[in-house]
């Protein structure tokens, strides 16, 4: 498995642990006010890092490192930024001021993506021996 993947699978692993727990915390206070980031530490951050892993796994003779770990350092930006600044939009009964942090963290996680479908258009688009 390239270092890549695991990086990207430790790492969700991680966050999965986070977003477990809070899972956990949230069902045992009745408080869902965190529900959203808790979805996105789930799916950003568990099933999105894990997809990743698998696919540069599944394509480690074709993969050009830079690109992916380009995937995974925006990726790891984007939730590092987005998921604490969604905490604090939400604990705070949506105050604007962390909406830049959204924004940011937001963007970061979409070029991540952007990265990926190039890696995975180009992996489509090679030739097949």
């Amino acid at each position: 498995m390239p270092r890549v993947s695991a990086a990207f699978f430790f790492t969700g692993a991680v966050i999965v642990l986070f977003g477990m727990g809070m899972g956990m915390h949230m069902g045992e206070s009745g408080d869902f006010t965190l529900l959203p980031v808790h979805a996105h530490l789930n799916l950003l951050g568990w099933v999105t890092m894990a997809l990743y892993g698998t696919f540069y796994a599944l394509t480690r003779e074709t993969l050009l490192p830079r690109l992916a770990w380009t995937n995974y350092i925006l990726s790891l930006i984007g939730l590092t930024v987005m998921i604490p600044s969604l905490a604090l939009y939400l604990a705070h009964g949506n105050d604007t001021k962390y909406v830049p942090g959204l924004v940011v963290g937001e963007v970061a996680t979409v070029l991540g993506l952007l990265v990926f479908g190039y890696c995975v258009f180009r992996e489509l688009a090679r030739k097949r021996a």
